[in-house]
């Protein structure tokens, strides 16, 4: 069915992108938004914009009946659902059609097919795509998948049917963790996906995981576009992703392409949609899933190949056949992807809400940048806190992984934390460099990495921030007259408070610190940009000064010192005082403990969960729960009580 004006069902840099795509072929857009995002970037980008509830994704985003209804509003006669939300729901994809709304992805029963992991793998084995040995049966009792996961043998994974994201998946080595691992298992499931349904599989052991990008058209038509490879993860989590696989041969290449082929086929799939494979040290491949939309990393193969995706998508839909046959299709160069993630490598990756004091995107040649976030913007915790997919493209692959990490170090997100050196250190790891990794590679070989622990400050750090706070008041021209008798800076960066003994002469600033010093001359100063020499090297840093708070594009991308020279004295905060407070802005989905409670120092008292990662709140004492605060389903502030331990 033709249409005219699409509707981009999704928010953030997916659909900022698909808006651009689509805007170049002619066609009309229009942007859905709730509260939080009454002035993102997707809302300004689009022709129209149409106000679809609440911040919570239940009340917006994942509203079949509003976004239904924003389309009558508007004419919208396509919907491009993106990636995550209702991308991969079955029932949005029926109402669209019976709506007479284009959904600009695969059928119905397509979706539902493949969004069981249980149901999919039946169909594959059927279809003679390679799969894991395993159990993918309809009984489903604890009992009896502990029997049939015996029988297996371990190490296995228990993996959550309709799960995703590493949600719902837990690694088993031993009989004596089985138990427990299914129920958390089921119950991650539940809480995630509204289905406690397992299958179980033998694990298979450090594999890489290689994924075929896949369309079919409404003629019977279908194509492989070569294959991605996402081998570096964290619990199961995509890190880096690039195109080609470093160690595809043509002939492996032809054998996986044609069995996704396969697979896309058996459920007479339309449209773009990504089949997963597991790629052992051996050469033997096995089915994992296959996701029924736009992939995340869709842009690594766009760059190989010169070809827009969305473009296929919509020409797909609108009834076309597939631009290219199999044999026109030719992949060139190298292309490698990771995911800036406001979130804190230091504290095991904890989600980061707030506002963003500046986004600057790199701008390089043969780098890509898709984002969704305006130069000033705010983190929600009700969604993904995925800031920007920074890609990079190469003649080879060294050129590419070189490019890529200098263009994550150059991209300034200041105001909340980031993956950002997490990602610049692995990039440039020798291994990885190397190309010689596996899915077991950042849990084996990154953990000591420096990225992951809070580092002490260095001397000449702590003079950029001195030079950087006398100027706060003084003009940024003439900023010093004369040589100035030494005086007291007081610093706090994180826990540690620091006493810096500073001197100034004319642009010069002497710093000191125990037995430590540092002479920083200070060549510049912009609004957003110091320029200074250390021992004969020149150097910039970015940074913000939002008041006493110092925002500096260094460290791990967004160090923060905060000046409290003039501060009052802080009141000392007592560790272990049975008071816990959320570590996070997120929603409480599990209370474990009931008032009169007993409790031990470390055990678990609730779960929070923000931006689909949930977090274990433990007891800081033993003791006696005296109050419960919070309830399940509340949303609640970063340090806002949650409840009260009573210390016995």
């Amino acid at each position: 069915m033709a249409f005219t004006k699409v509707l981009v069902a999704n928010r953030g840099e997916i659909a900022v992108r698909v808006m651009q795509t689509a805007k170049a072929m002619g066609y009309q857009t229009v942007a859905v938004y709730s509260d939080a995002d009454a002035n993102a970037r997707h809302v300004q980008v689009a022709d129209e914009a149409v106000y679809i509830g609440a911040s919570k994704v239940s009340e917006s985003y994942l509203s079949i009946a509003n976004i239904i209804a924003a389309c009558q509003k508007t004419g919208a006669d396509a919907v491009h659902p993106g990636y995550g939300f209702l991308s991969e729901n079955t029932d949005f994809a029926q109402a669209c059609i019976d709506h007479n709304i284009s959904f600009i992805g695969p059928t119905a029963p397509a979706i539902e097919l493949m969004g069981s992991k249980r149901l999919s793998k039946i169909a594959m084995i059927q279809a003679g795509v390679p799969c894991v040995h395993g159990y993918e049966g309809d009984q489903q009792d604890i009992e009896y998948l502990a029997e049939q996961a015996e029988k297996i043998g371990f190490p296995l994974m228990v993996k959550a049917s309709a799960g995703g994201g590493g949600r719902g998946m837990r690694l088993v080595h031993q009989s004596v963790d089985l138990l427990e691992a299914l129920k958390t298992a089921r119950s991650e499931a539940e809480n995630a996906f509204g289905s406690g349904e397992l299958i179980i599989e033998k694990a298979v052991i450090a594999p890489r995981h290689v994924e075929i990008q896949v369309f079919g058209d409404t003629h019977g038509n279908y194509v492989y576009l070569f294959e991605r490879d996402c081998s570096i993860q964290r619990r199961h989590q995509k890190v880096v992703e690039e195109a080609p696989c470093p160690v595809m041969t043509s002939e492996l290449r032809q054998k996986m392409g044609e069995a996704a082929v396969a697979a896309a086929k058996s459920c007479d799939y339309i449209g773009a949609g990504t089949v997963e494979f597991l790629l052992d040290q051996s050469g033997e491949f096995y089915f994992l899933e296959m996701n029924t939309r736009l992939q995340v990393e869709h842009p690594v193969t766009e760059m190989i190949t010169g070809l827009d995706l969305v473009e296929w998508q919509l020409r797909v839909a609108n009834g076309e056949t597939l631009p290219l046959q199999q044999h026109e299709l030719t992949l060139n160069g190298h292309a490698i992807e990771v995911r800036l993630y406001a979130e804190d490598p230091r504290q095991d990756f904890l989600p980061q809400t707030g506002k963003v004091l500046r986004w600057q995107p790199a701008a390089l040649p043969n780098v890509r940048i898709d984002h969704g976030m305006l130069e000033a913007g705010e983190i929600s915790p009700f969604y993904d806190p995925m800031v920007a997919k920074v890609i990079a493209y190469g003649k080879t692959r060294q050129d590419a992984i070189r490019l890529l990490a200098r263009a994550v170090d150059d991209c300034v997100l200041l105001g909340v934390n980031s993956n950002k050196q997490f990602l610049v250190n692995l990039l440039r790891h020798p291994i990885i460099v190397a190309g010689d990794t596996n899915t077991a590679f950042i849990q084996q070989h990154f953990q000591d990495d420096v990225s992951l622990h809070q580092q002490s400050l260095n001397i000449e750090t702590l003079a950029v921030a001195a030079a950087l706070f006398i100027q706060q008041n003084q003009s940024k021209v003439s900023w010093q007259t004369g040589v100035s008798i030494p005086f007291p800076l007081k610093l706090k960066y994180a826990d540690q408070h620091l006493l810096l003994h500073v001197q100034t002469n004319h642009q010069q600033v002497k710093v000191e610190l125990c037995d430590q010093q540092s002479t920083v001359d200070v060549v510049e100063i912009s609004d957003d940009q110091i320029i200074y020499n250390v021992n004969g090297v020149r150097r910039k840093l970015d940074y913000v000064l939002d008041q006493n708070q110092l925002y500096l594009d260094a460290g791990n991308g967004n160090l923060v010192i905060e000046n409290t020279t003039y501060a009052a004295p802080e009141a000392a905060e007592v560790v272990g005082d049975g008071k816990i407070r959320a570590p996070m802005d997120g929603a409480i989905v599990n209370l474990l403990v009931n008032v009169g409670d007993t409790v031990s120092k470390g055990q678990t008292l609730l779960v929070l969960e923000a931006m689909k990662i949930q977090q274990q709140i433990k007891s800081d004492v033993d003791g006696v729960v005296e109050e419960l605060i919070g309830q399940v389903g509340q949303q609640v502030k970063k340090r806002q009580l949650l409840l009260n331990v009573t210390i016995t």
